[in-house]
């Protein structure tokens, strides 16, 4: 959990790119969920996806460093070595969160080199893919095409760059699945203006929803000991990548609103099931069905995954809470009560000795107020 709880602060590190609607810079931990819908749905495997989870976590400590601008290799190479080292070594898996991400830096095995691939095409359309492009962000990325670390993807995903450059030359896309792949990862960007009534742990702002994501995600990886018997983590990594893209059309509904009642209710499931129909129906059509299923299977709650993705999603947001203060209970006038009910049966069903360590703190933490 200390590992967990320092990741937090990924989110607010913000980075040279900014969201597809121009409205602000978008930060690290987006970033990093962003990538790892990408590879999700550009067939990367459970090990490359768990590598763009981590791979940015050492900006906690050495920042976001643009491509455009000039920096010492060496010494922020030293750099974020140390952060890797010191950030990983917070978990009881430190030195197998280590090697991991030695192995996506050097990018050199099958994985890596994928994960990489990603990490580097992602930014040139979260460019090229907004209403109206800063210009001077498609000059940087016109570089990066032409002679950054971007023109290796000319070889190795020439398809990807071909849909680059025909936007960069205001030219229609051709009809693909490359492009209707695309377009799903555009229309993804909104969850990142979805927010959340919890907050950050240092509770400077609401957190969003596509922060949200990426932290469950890593929930997942990192607490896999929790699971159950017959729980396979990737496809638990993958249900939590997606589960909460229906809020791009229905927002956020607080687990504690309305006395409770407007979270799964009839209503609000009808809306989501409309919404995952249309995202999910962006992609090509064997694939958006298969999204669509797993997005189903997460809301049932019925199978291994679901149960342990299900009981990570409401334990992520008291560990959130507890650690900040707990404002978003104040906000809704939450009770000790109230939260062994609604988040308790969850947790304790999907990892029973998470539950047992969270109640004892919500216990200390409501005694004291």
């Amino acid at each position: 959990m200390a590992f967990l709880n320092e990741a937090d602060r990924l989110k607010a590190v913000d980075r040279a790119n900014v969201l597809l609607d121009l409205s602000r810079p978008e930060n690290s931990a987006e970033h990093s969920w962003h990538v790892a819908l990408w590879a999700l749905v550009f067939g990367g495997s459970d090990r490359a996806i768990a590598m763009l989870l981590l791979h940015d976590l050492v900006e906690i400590d050495a920042g976001d460093h643009p491509i455009h601008l000039g920096h010492d290799p060496d010494l922020l190479a030293m750099t974020e070595a140390r952060a890797a080292e010191r950030i990983m070594g917070l978990s009881a898996d430190g030195q197998a969160l280590l090697a991991l991400w030695c192995e996506f830096d050097a990018g050199e095995t099958q994985d890596a080199a994928i994960a990489k691939r990603i990490d580097h095409g992602q930014p040139l359309f979260q460019v090229l893919m907004a209403a109206a492009p800063l210009p001077d962000h498609v000059d940087i990325a016109r570089a990066n095409l032409s002679g950054g670390r971007a023109a290796r993807l000319r070889h190795e995903w020439p398809e990807l760059i071909d849909a680059a450059e025909a936007m960069l030359a205001h030219e229609p896309l051709p009809g693909s699945d490359l492009v209707r792949r695309l377009l799903f990862l555009a229309e993804a960007d909104q969850l990142k203006s979805v927010y959340r009534a919890n907050r950050l742990i240092d509770d400077s702002r609401a957190e969003n929803s596509a922060e949200h994501s990426w932290h469950l995600a890593l929930y997942a990886l990192i607490l896999a000991d929790q699971a159950g018997a017959g729980v396979n983590i990737g496809r638990v990594i993958r249900m939590l990548l997606i589960h909460d893209l229906v809020e791009i059309d229905v927002g956020d509904v607080p687990l504690h609103s309305a006395q409770g009642q407007a979270h799964g209710s009839a209503e609000i499931q009808a809306a989501e099931a409309q919404a995952a129909r249309r995202i999910f129906g962006m992609l090509p059509a064997g694939q958006g069905a298969e999204l669509l299923a797993l997005w189903q299977e997460f809301e049932a709650a019925e199978s291994p995954d679901a149960v342990f993705a299900k009981a990570l999603d409401r334990a992520q947001p008291v560990m959130q809470n507890l650690r900040s203060g707990g404002a978003g209970w104040v906000d809704y006038g939450v009770s000790l009560a109230d939260i062994e009910a609604r988040v308790g049966t969850k947790v304790s069903r999907g990892a029973p000795a998470l539950w047992a360590h969270l109640h004892h703190e919500l216990r200390d933490h409501f005694n004291q107020r």
